[in-house]
């Protein structure tokens, strides 16, 4: 199943300028999905980050990760109208930048979950390179 903006927007609550992933391109609602994010050189956060060198912030980086987690996990039917609230990230690594124009793979896969905590597993990709890995917790509210 494919997801485009509008449908992710029914799902999670963020808005430009803070939506980080553009499409679905697969999911299994509650395990897991995978989204792209195409950066743009055209996005406000390359105004100050850096403006000699625009690299897209780590931070960001792990927000897209955390969103696509909260996709997988908000479309299992007793999870619809809720929100994920990032609650931790243990293991994160950044490997290589991200710059304007890459295309970034977002993979997202639930590792465990009891009642409505839960821990996914993250990867970002460029022309499959790892750029990021992390572990992210999540609540359910």
């Amino acid at each position: 199943m494919e997801l485009n903006s509008n449908q992710i927007q029914e799902i999670i609550p963020h808005r430009y300028p803070f939506l980080m992933i553009d499409r679905i391109i697969d999911i299994v609602p509650g395990e897991s999905a995978i989204a792209i994010k195409n950066v743009s050189a055209n996005e406000h956060i390359f105004t100050g980050h850096f403006p000699q060198e625009h690299i897209m912030p780590g931070v960001l980086i792990v927000e897209a990760l955390a969103q696509t987690g909260a996709v997988t996990i908000l479309t299992l039917e007793e999870n619809k109208n809720k929100i994920a609230y990032f609650a931790g990230i243990d293991k994160c690594k950044f490997k290589n930048k991200v710059v304007p124009g890459d295309t970034m793979k977002l993979e997202s896969k639930v590792i465990n979950k009891k009642g409505h905590l839960g821990i996914a597993e993250g990867i970002a990709t460029v022309k499959g390179k790892v750029v990021c890995k992390a572990i992210i917790k999540f609540a359910i509210g």
